[in-house]
């Protein structure tokens, strides 16, 4: 990186593109404002905010994400993936285990390689937090699960998990029909919430499959979101619709994420794919 133009690699898991940049020699200054800018899709490079890959002290690499409203996000797991992809492919790191340091703790990704190319990424996304002050959320007791809540304008069976970020899950019919443009807002701003929260509208498939729609804060409805089709696996297996310890397809808009949940921890399992590289100026 060097005057006022930086290099970048668009890349996606599922849908959720986000704009890498490799900090590893050099630092970015100012990248709330920089994610503002880029991330539009009319002006700007377009994506769902952009992702630092910067140098760490306690692992192979640091990951930071910042959403399109600049906020800086604490975990993303379609984005770790790709970083995984990042650094496999371009042989920043050839391990078994490859160890990505996040706000949320540091991460394990193990890479499925094809033709010597990071294919899928397998993620342990740690424990799902299920403590009410721990996740965020202003609701007395152990755990949320299936709550029926007075929440963003109406009466919900809300269930709510944290994997690094907080998230609320709402189980109903086929998500489709919702007008998450005005319900995403609403949940996501509402006091109940100190933090804001990513809210997923999930409909149970079948024993082990749900279809899920996210509006997530600081970036609105994505095609998908990894932290949050982790906490729809562990609300289902709360709720009695899936099992623990069962492989459950969790289906977004931009395809499908495999999710594992035990009480020790949960992987995540999805593609990551490099769409191309780029340089912009700032």
């Amino acid at each position: 990186m060097s005057g006022n133009k930086l290099c970048f690699t668009k890349m996606h898991g599922c849908g959720n593109d986000y704009i890498y940049f490799n900090c590893v020699g050099d630092s970015i200054e100012n990248p709330e404002k920089l994610a503002v800018r880029l991330s539009d899709r009319h002006k700007g490079i377009g994506g769902d905010g952009i992702v630092l890959i910067c140098p760490s002290e306690l692992a192979d690499a640091k990951m930071r994400m910042f959403n399109i409203d600049g906020s800086e996000g604490k975990m993303c797991g379609n984005a770790i993936r790709c970083v995984a992809k990042y650094l496999w492919d371009r042989e920043m790191v050839r391990k078994e285990e490859i160890h990505i340091e996040t706000l949320s703790g540091i991460k394990t990704c193990w890479v499925h390689a094809v033709e010597g190319l990071a294919d899928t990424v397998t993620v342990d996304m740690g424990s799902a937090v299920l403590a009410p002050a721990k996740i965020p959320v202003n609701l007395a007791g152990d755990v949320i699960v299936r709550r029926n809540t007075e929440v963003a304008g109406g009466i919900y069976d809300i269930t709510c998990v944290s994997m690094g970020n907080p998230h609320c899950i709402v189980f109903g019919e086929d998500p489709d029909g919702l007008d998450l443009e005005s319900l995403g807002p609403a949940f996501e701003h509402d006091p109940l919430f100190p933090e804001r929260v990513n809210t997923e509208f999930v409909q149970v498939l079948g024993p082990n499959t749900l279809k899920m729609r996210v509006w997530e804060r600081g970036s609105g409805e994505t095609m998908a979101c990894g932290t949050g089709a982790c906490a729809s696996a562990v609300a289902a297996v709360l709720c009695g619709s899936c099992k623990m310890g069962a492989d459950i397809v969790v289906r977004l808009r931009g395809g499908d994420l495999v999710v594992n949940y035990t009480e020790d921890r949960v992987l995540m399992a999805g593609e990551a794919r490099e769409i191309f590289e780029g340089s912009v100026e700032v």
